[in-house]
Order: structure tokens, then C-alpha cells, then sequence
């Protein structure tokens, strides 16, 4: 089987844009990267908010919004949100009409990302012991104040762990956009496949993309938590309920 491989199907002219396939498929990763970086800016942001929310003292109102934010965006399969954005938003909101399926991913993504996200928020924040709460209160800080300067950062680096998976995921989950003809990797090796019938090594090559893709968002992840951790820093169990 080894014997059948060529390479050099990369080096081919695909008769296109591109002048070899090997660039298409760095254009594709290219196309990958930007999806996933945008996309998991959107997801940080809105995770952090709606996990916030949820975790806000006296505030039921904002409380049920927030769940059901992440009740609805974690509940239903990201391929079918895709489609939800990319046929049925536009056709309600005309002026999202003339955006390209590029942001109308990038949104679907964050979107559904930033459901998981906001739950580890809210999980991380309740862990923390009830007298952070306490102390921030002590010092004659606001809500808003307290939540900025003791709870958030603490509870950030507790979840960073689980944000290193997020990151990873939202790299991996980036595939789906081949659904609405979004120029990724996964559509890459669907189409250079039928048109060359090389699919061991074109998948290969996009695997081993995704791999250094993944590998690479790991690492820096890693760096990050052990930038900010606390040495001796423990979580209380049992002392949620901010």
C-alpha cells in the first residue's frame, strides 16, 4: 500500500486559483485558523458574560436568561446551527443577508462554544469559597467591582484547564463549515480527493494539520496556566453559591 503513495500530488496545478495543491491546502488551513480564532473570540466573550450572569447574586431575572442562553446553544447539534445560520437567520434578519457564510460560521461557532464556555464560568465562580465574596464586599467594592477584581480572575485560572479543551475543540469543530462551502481544511480534502483520487495522502496531510493545530494551541494553553497559577492556591469544596 505504502508502495502506491505520491506525494507529489501536492506539487500538481489544480487548475484553479492556486497554483499548486499544496497551497490551496496551506489557503485552507489558512481559512481554518482564521474561523477558529474569531469564532473563539466570540465564544470567550460571550462565555464569560452569560457565566457571570448566571452566577449573579439577587438576580433571578438575569439569572434564567443566562440558562436559557446556554440551555439552547449547548442543546442542539452545532452541524444543525450551521444551517440554522447560514439558511434561516438571514431569511428573518434581512440585513444579515449580504454577510458572508465566513461570519455567519464564525458566529454559529462562537455561539455554540460560548454556551460551554459559560457553564465552566458559572462552575468555576461557585467554587470558589463564599469569603472571596465576603472580602471584596469588606473592601467597599461594587458587585461589579467584586466580580472584576476577585471572582473572575480566580475563577479563570481554575477553569483554564478545561478552556485548553474548549480551544482545542473549537480548532476541530471548525469542520463543519465544509457544510456551507466555507474554503477550510475538511472541504479541502473532500474536493482535491474527488479530483484526485489520492485521498491516504490528502487526508493524511489535512490530519496531520489539524494535529499541529491542536498540539500547538496545548501548548500555549499550558504556558498560560502556569503563568497565572497561585502557588498553594486551593478551592474550598463545597463553598459555592455566589
Amino acid at each position: 500500500m505504502g508502495s502506491n503513495w505520491d506525494w507529489q500530488v501536492f506539487l500538481q496545478d489544480p487548475g484553479g486559483e492556486h497554483p499548486t495543491y499544496l497551497q490551496w491546502l496551506m489557503s485552507a488551513w489558512g481559512w481554518t485558523v482564521s474561523v477558529s480564532l474569531l469564532a473563539l473570540v466570540v465564544a470567550l466573550v460571550l462565555g464569560f458574560a452569560i457565566g457571570t450572569l448566571r452566577t449573579l447574586p439577587d438576580n433571578p431575572l438575569w439569572v434564567k436568561l443566562g440558562n436559557a442562553w446556554v440551555e439552547l446553544f449547548r442543546n442542539i447539534p452545532l452541524l444543525v446551527q450551521i444551517f440554522l445560520w447560514y439558511h434561516v437567520v438571514p431569511a428573518l434578519f434581512t440585513p444579515m443577508r449580504n454577510l458572508p457564510g465566513f461570519v455567519l460560521v464564525v458566529l454559529a461557532l462562537g455561539f455554540f462554544t460560548s454556551a460551554r464556555i459559560a457553564e465552566q464560568v458559572r462552575s468555576g465562580i461557585q467554587a470558589l469559597p463564599r469569603g472571596q465574596r465576603y472580602a471584596g464586599m469588606a473592601m467597599g467594592f461594587t458587585t461589579l467591582q467584586y466580580y472584576r477584581f476577585v471572582l473572575i480572575p480566580l475563577a479563570f485560572r481554575i477553569i483554564l484547564p478545561p478552556l485548553t479543551s474548549e480551544t482545542m475543540n473549537i480548532f476541530k469543530n471548525s469542520s463543519v463549515a465544509f457544510a456551507v462551502s466555507v474554503a477550510e481544511l475538511t472541504m479541502f480534502a473532500m474536493q482535491v480527493q474527488e479530483e484526485t483520487s489520492r485521498g491516504i495522502e490528502v487526508y493524511l496531510a489535512v490530519t496531520g494539520l489539524y494535529i499541529v493545530s491542536a498540539f500547538t494551541i496545548n501548548r500555549v494553553m499550558a504556558y498560560f496556566e502556569k503563568r497565572v497559577r497561585i502557588p498553594g492556591f486551593v478551592v474550598a469544596g463545597g463553598g459555592g453559591g455566589h
